[in-house]
């Protein structure tokens, strides 16, 4: 399949073009890794940004934007977000809260619009998020989507 082939619409790419926010977004076969991921889409492993479903508490999330050559630091998101504790829920809660399956989240279409946080070292620069399909995937400047979803840019991760 060519990775710039027809074009793809899910909640993401259509909640993308509602909020005018400059992207491509690309197709490519299935993959088993980020590093997969990266390579399909022609990018560095860092610059692959994943979506974390966070859960503060009851029927409570946050989604954490985490570059690919980074992990969540959990002390410092749960310094940010003034908790003691914090975890990541089930695939199923996750889907629940999102409206996307595991390998697929993205904060663009989401079913409920729960704060997003974005990791300093991914702002300034062209990042990929996922797309709300397998083998979708949104490429956009960071910056473009913190404006738009409002998103929070902290310290919350730490290099792999």
């Amino acid at each position: 399949m060519d990775e710039h082939s027809d074009p793809v619409s899910t909640p993401a790419t259509r909640d993308a073009q509602r909020l005018g926010i400059p992207h491509e977004v690309t197709r490519h076969e299935p993959v088993g890794s980020l590093a997969e991921a990266a390579a399909a889409r022609g990018l560095l492993t860092r610059d692959v940004v994943k979506t974390l479903v966070v859960r503060r508490g009851e029927q409570d999330h946050v989604l954490v934007l985490v570059p690919g050559d980074r992990a969540i630091s959990w002390p410092k998101l749960r310094a940010l977000l003034g908790v003691n504790r914090l975890s990541m829920p089930p695939a199923e809660i996750a889907r629940e809260a999102t409206g996307y399956e595991r390998g697929t989240i993205t904060p663009l279409g989401s079913t409920h619009a729960w704060p997003v946080i974005l990791d300093v070292s991914a702002t300034g620069r062209t990042i990929s998020v996922g797309g709300g399909a397998h083998g979708v995937a949104i490429t956009l400047a960071a910056d473009d989507l913190t404006a738009a979803l409002g998103a929070v840019v902290a310290d919350v991760t730490d290099p792999l």
